[in-house]
């Protein structure tokens, strides 16, 4: 394109340098020599190609650095579109494992709001037979209880709350226990420390030691009751001093409910 400029240039300053009035042998109209005029013109041109070659040189050295630039990015483009392809084939399995999990999340959700609906059918249950128990695992699961009327906990820790009271209520109700505790033996009398003996959940036994007096412990229809036993305290004195090993192994008589629950308490033997 240069060279077609250059020759272009040349051309014109040939074509001008012949019209009439600009020969080399004429004279001058106006007083300026043809040949200072051919001459500037030389120079313009001499100028003019000398600026386009430099021009035309700094466009090579730019479009082979330019062409080499295209080349790598190409060769990048290349290598990336490979990488690509290799890691969809690599994860495809992945992707594909994924997908099935995300089904087995949903399906688990479903499942787990289920058991979520049947434990809190459950625990609507639970504190119904929260007064029935012994006063002293009663006291004992105050906390789960507490925590388990509250609405912002999850399926699983509603499960581990449900879990650990059924758990220790059936812990409590495969042994005997015996430790001093302070209970209120009816409504309106004042807390008193009693040495009380529990045989699992169906009753027990408690000892004022002090006062000579005894009572017998059971769930009734309003929950766990006691109810004094007359001439007892010597009987439940040596019930307690045989599970405690003071005395020999015996058969100590003591009243107690084999079947029916709100029936008054029956003299039984206890060993």
């Amino acid at each position: 394109m240069l060279a077609s400029v250059n020759r272009r240039l040349l051309l014109y300053m040939l074509v001008w340098a012949l019209q009439p009035g600009h020969s080399l042998h004429s004279e001058p109209s106006n007083g300026t020599d043809p040949v200072e005029s051919l001459e500037k013109a030389a120079g313009d041109w001499v100028r003019v190609r000398a600026e386009a070659g430099r021009i035309e040189s700094e466009w090579s050295s730019q479009q082979r650095l330019l062409q080499s630039m295209a080349g790598a990015l190409n060769d990048r483009a290349i290598s990336a579109e490979a990488m690509r392809d290799l890691l969809l084939t690599k994860t495809a399995k992945d992707r594909g494992d994924l997908a099935d999990l995300e089904t087995t999340i949903k399906a688990s959700e479903s499942g787990l709001q289920e058991v979520g609906e049947h434990l809190k059918a459950m625990d609507s249950r639970l504190p119904e037979m929260r007064p029935s128990l012994p006063p002293r695992l009663n006291d004992a699961l105050e906390l789960p209880f507490r925590s388990l009327a509250s609405t912002d906990i999850t399926v699983g820790e509603r499960m581990q709350l449900t879990t650990a009271i059924l758990s220790r209520c059936i812990d409590f109700n495969r042994t005997i226990t015996c430790d001093s505790e302070v209970l209120t033996l009816a409504s309106g009398e004042a807390p008193r420390l009693l040495e009380v003996i529990y045989w699992g959940l169906s009753h027990g036994y408690a000892l004022d030691r002090a006062g000579g007096k005894a009572w017998f412990g059971s769930p009734g229809p309003k929950g766990w009751q006691w109810e004094p036993i007359p001439d007892g305290a010597g009987k439940v004195s040596k019930l307690i001093a045989v599970y405690r090993g003071e005395n020999e192994p015996r058969f100590v008589e003591v009243p107690a409910r084999l079947s029916d629950s709100h029936a008054g308490p029956t003299n039984a033997s206890s060993p």
